[in-house]
């Protein structure tokens, strides 16, 4: 018997909706973490963390640097801004003055800082940490364990929100985001080896990548429509590592569950929208500009690349919608059963599933699910100003992390078909001279010879 039109569209968009769920429900409850080898090939001795901040005191850096140092680096490098170096220093003179170096760079930019510290490491592994993070003490011999294969390149770990004694609205909302984060990276990795981004809050590549001449060209001349991005450092290195053959691991334990701080109050909702821009930027360039993802990771491709574009809280009531529609002709107790069932997922399983690690490790926050589901329908609220601004990069919830904003996106001029300049319409500052490196504020190609042109 032919289906009609509203059971056939029902039943296409319930598959296209949900088959990446159940499908990455069963990836992620699979996945397992790589064990660490009887005889490693890499040590801690061969580690150097890298952390840049802005501040460069107060009591969750100081933390920070305290538990990497109980993990036994070779080195932690402390990258900050010129102006508050001199606390900097103070504060590694009080932790460990052997073991920390300070580094500076002229403005607040997390790639500039990254860049200045790259070059520095004589170590081969590099971890980059935030300056908010709390390490367990197993978490490096962990990360270095996918590295025993020579064609991974980056491992990242499992992230969780520090827990604090009294916890709002706005600790749960921040729980379940890095749950969903959790969930949807070791799903995509057991299926296609790709994942939706690898979380610059620690992370461990190679350093022998990062220091080649090419990703330090790529990393410091990325580009968005018509302006040098130089936000979204951690959406740029995951892609980079696929684009030259590089595999990712993420390992998913409890040894090596770093714990982290977000924002907890109303700006939690800026961090948000925040997050949203670099997504929306990140993903329309995985789909659109580097495009070999379709190919190279299919599953990601459609379980997170391409929900940028149709994961809209609209979809909730139009899918019920066609079910309702799809069963007027149905007996009344199939009917009734199935628009129940279907109601039940849409609007309770669906929304919570992912969320299962989060209420079997806190069962009394079960009772703020609804506050989880409606937030769902606002973020989709904030994913549609994201959209409508995508040339914004300020943060706009953390203290000094936007007094140089503006060098987060910088326009870049036009050029004529043979790659030559026309004009420059540029309203602020030139990139500044960054000590190690004098990176370009833009280049120009020239098509008929093949040669890049740089301009400070």
């Amino acid at each position: 018997m032919a289906l009609s039109c509203y059971e056939l569209s029902a039943v296409l968009l319930f598959i296209f909706r949900y088959l990446r769920l159940l499908v990455n429900l069963i990836s992620h409850w699979t996945y397992t973490s790589i064990p660490i080898p009887d005889n490693p090939t890499y040590t801690s001795k061969d580690v150097t963390v890298i952390i840049p901040t802005i501040d460069g005191e107060g009591e969750e850096l100081r933390r920070t640097i305290q538990t990497c140092l109980i993990a036994e680096p070779a080195e932690v490098i402390i990258v900050t801004v010129e102006a508050n170096v001199k606390r900097a220093l103070s504060l590694a003179a009080q932790i460990d003055v052997n073991k920390i170096r300070v580094l500076s760079v002229t403005k607040a930019n997390k790639r500039r800082q990254m860049c200045r510290a790259i070059p520095e490491v004589m170590t081969k592994i590099t971890i980059f940490a935030d300056d908010d993070v709390i390490w367990p003490t197993t978490v490096v011999p962990w990360m270095l364990a996918p590295f025993e294969d020579s064609h991974v390149g980056a491992v990242g770990t499992c992230q969780r929100l520090v827990r604090p004694e009294h916890p709002t609205l706005w600790t749960f909302l921040g729980s379940l985001y890095l749950e969903r984060r959790n969930f949807d990276c070791s799903a995509c990795l057991n299926i296609d080896g790709g994942l939706p981004c690898l979380s610059g809050r620690t992370v461990a590549y190679r350093t022998s990548i990062l220091q080649e001449e090419q990703f330090t060209f790529d990393f410091t001349n990325e580009t968005w429509r018509t302006f040098q991005l130089n936000a979204d450092d951690d959406n740029f290195m995951t892609r980079w590592m696929f684009k030259h053959g590089w595999k990712i691991k993420m390992q998913y334990d409890k040894a090596c569950e770093v714990q982290t701080t977000l924002e907890d109050g109303p700006t939690y909702l800026k961090q948000c929208l925040r997050w949203v821009r670099s997504n929306w930027r990140s993903n329309l360039t995985s789909m659109f500009v580097e495009r070999q993802y379709w190919w190279t990771h299919p599953w990601t491709t459609y379980a997170v690349f391409q929900t940028t574009l149709t994961a809209w809280a609209v979809v909730d009531p139009v899918l019920l919608y066609l079910i309702f529609r799809a069963t007027e002709t149905w007996t009344s107790e199939y009917q009734t059963a199935v628009r129940i069932l279907a109601a039940l997922w849409i609007f309770l399983f669906a929304k919570s599933v992912k969320l299962t690690g989060h209420f079997v490790r806190y069962p009394m926050d079960i009772v703020l699910l609804p506050v989880s589901i409606l937030f769902g329908y606002l973020h989709g609220f904030i994913k549609l100003v994201g959209l409508c601004t995508l040339s914004e990069t300020a943060w706009g919830s953390r203290e000094g992390a936007d007094t140089d904003n503006r060098f987060r996106m910088i326009r870049l001029p036009s050029y004529d078909s043979s790659g030559e300049i026309t004009y420059l319409p540029l309203d602020c500052e030139k990139s500044p001279d960054y000590e190690t490196l004098k990176l370009p504020q833009y280049y120009s190609y020239d098509s008929r010879s093949g040669t890049r042109s740089y301009h400070d």
